[in-house]
């Protein structure tokens, strides 16, 4: 598995009107393979990394909307007015955190997925690592989850 770059992680939209930094420790990635991940990546699934919002930084101005899950919770989802990039989440379950797509970070070459979830919907050529966790959906209680992962940020 490819390490984490050392020091703050940067990242932003496609034109470049909204910026994000990262501190904090190593992250976790995730492969989420929902419908609504293979919509808002127009790809086969979507790369997560949970983040504390203490440890986010972001500049530029921001718009979001707002969508229901399948557990019945909201998520706000924010994105880049210029460019329509999808930059990360807010899930009402866990308002002291965010989750950072992972394909708008900077340097994306050491992002492995450690986990995916949703895979009863991912597309079926997508051939999975057997030694990597796999979910059929997504875990009840999912911050609890996501904090046993290892490398998970305090």
């Amino acid at each position: 598995m490819s390490s984490q770059p050392a020091g703050a992680l940067t990242g932003g939209c496609q034109c470049g009107a909204v910026r994000y930094r990262i501190s904090g420790a190593r992250l976790v990635v995730y492969a989420c393979h929902c419908r609504e991940c293979q919509k808002q990546s127009a790809s086969a699934f979507g790369l997560s990394l949970p983040v504390l919002r203490e440890n986010f930084e972001v500049s530029g101005r921001l718009e979001s909307w707002e969508r229901s899950s399948d557990l019945g919770s909201r998520t706000r989802c924010h994105f880049c007015p210029e460019c329509g990039s999808r930059l990360f989440h807010v899930a009402s379950l866990t308002p002291d955190r965010l989750t950072v797509k992972g394909g708008s970070l900077d340097d994306t070459s050491w992002l492995e997925p450690q986990a995916h979830l949703w895979v009863t919907r991912k597309q079926r050529w997508v051939v999975l690592d057997p030694a990597i966790p796999a979910h059929d959906t997504q875990p009840d209680d999912l911050a609890a989850w996501r904090g046993a992962l290892p490398g998970e940020i305090e």
